[in-house]
């Protein structure tokens, strides 16, 4: 289950604190730093767009974060996840995606959701290739170095026609 992050629910997890009553892995979700850094990016899309950021909640317990990683633009939205290393290759990644696009189907705001991820992480390319994302280039990021795009483009919802019998 994906709940959507608030500023007080990042402000306790660097705290090292669960919020709303939930429980946090063995060694927390992420190093403070990037929970500050993920909450400061939350903060500057959410006056324009929200949600700008999901808990990845199993059983009571924070299992990971997704968020959107820039601001929306001409119907997409970037996001970006990561799951506690304790809580990893269980499916948490694969399950707080699928409840994203979910999400992102029944908001008319959207019709493309993209994200990248690094050339070797094989098990990030898995969990989008299962979430029907499709491989669209690749770019290098100064700082993360060479990076896999990829797109999952909404389906418009089904019409349905009736043709009359002759």
């Amino acid at each position: 289950m994906d709940l959507e992050a608030s500023d007080r629910d990042f402000a306790a997890l660097i705290a090292g604190q669960g919020p709303r009553n939930l429980k946090l892995p063995d060694g927390n979700i992420e190093r403070p730093e990037i929970l500050a850094m993920l909450r400061d990016l939350a903060n500057s899309i959410r006056p324009d767009f929200v949600p700008a950021g999901w808990l990845i909640v199993s059983e009571g317990e924070i299992v990971g974060l997704c968020s959107l990683v820039k601001p929306p633009a001409g119907g997409t939205i970037f996001i970006g996840y990561g799951i506690a290393e304790t809580r990893r290759r269980r499916g948490f990644a694969s399950a707080g995606v699928s409840a994203v696009l979910a999400w992102a189907r029944n908001d008319p705001r959207i019709d493309c959701v993209c994200a990248e991820t690094a050339i070797d992480n094989l098990a990030s390319q898995r969990v989008l290739e299962r979430n029907g994302f499709v491989r669209t280039g690749r770019r290098d990021d100064a700082e993360d170095g060479e990076m896999v795009c990829w797109e999952h483009i909404l389906a418009p919802a089904e019409t349905v026609s009736i043709t009359p019998r002759p």
